[in-house]
């Protein structure tokens, strides 16, 4: 971090627009790197109140410093509660939890995240680690905010396979399949932030950040 506020790093942008989307009170299900510091520069600010839960079961947490995982030990001191997986997850089936960070390596134009696989899943350019707790975060979450690295690739008009549910193919889809959260509600990107058409689910650009161009978003999305 620098002294001087009118200098910042692309890292620094996305992780305050990541903390404006958090709202007081809210219970935020969050990973490691830029969702931590997202969401807690929110509650070091405006969102006093929130609750910050990982997958792993840690409840409530105040880390003494960064974690390198979502069961690093530093989540332990002066957390409200340490479970695990069924305590973590099981929040989020229940529909208790009000938002998600989600990331991956493509995201489609209804917010369908890929993580497993480039390519035919049978016979992939790249097999990626898979879901771990991304499908229930999304599937179950009040609202999600995804957070990618904003290249064509990884903005195709097609994901290669859905680990994610988004707005599959948009519309009243998700709805048909009764998926309980209400899906991606913002996609901060490293160019800008996109949200998505109420009717259609289709994504929009809402926003671009300082030094980048509409139309070098154009020439990075796939659609």
């Amino acid at each position: 971090m620098t002294n001087d506020y009118t200098r910042f790093t692309m890292q620094e942008m996305m992780a305050v627009a990541a903390a404006r989307e958090i709202k007081d009170g809210e219970k935020v299900v969050i990973g490691t790197g830029l969702p931590l510091l997202g969401a807690f520069l929110a509650q070091k600010t405006h969102a006093p109140n929130m609750v910050a839960i990982y997958e792993s079961g840690a409840i409530d947490c105040k880390p003494i410093a960064t974690p390198f995982s979502v069961a690093d030990s530093v989540l332990v001191p002066g957390s409200a509660m340490q479970g695990g997986l069924m305590e973590g997850l099981g929040i989020v089936h229940a529909g208790e939890l009000d938002l998600g960070f989600l990331g991956g390596a493509q995201i489609d134009k209804y917010g369908n995240l890929n993580t497993h696989v480039i390519g035919d899943y049978r016979n992939p350019k790249v097999r990626f680690a898979g879901s771990g707790g991304s499908n229930d975060i999304g599937a179950g979450c009040k609202r999600t905010i995804v957070m990618m690295l904003h290249q064509k690739q990884r903005f195709p008009k097609k994901v290669d396979f859905v680990t994610t549910p988004g707005y599959f193919g948009g519309g009243k889809e998700r709805e048909k399949y009764g998926f309980y959260g209400n899906g991606p509600s913002v996609v901060i990107s490293t160019l800008g932030i996109l949200r998505f058409d109420p009717e259609t689910k289709e994504m929009y650009l809402a926003s671009y950040h300082p030094g980048a161009t509409v139309a070098q978003i154009k020439e990075n999305t796939g659609w």
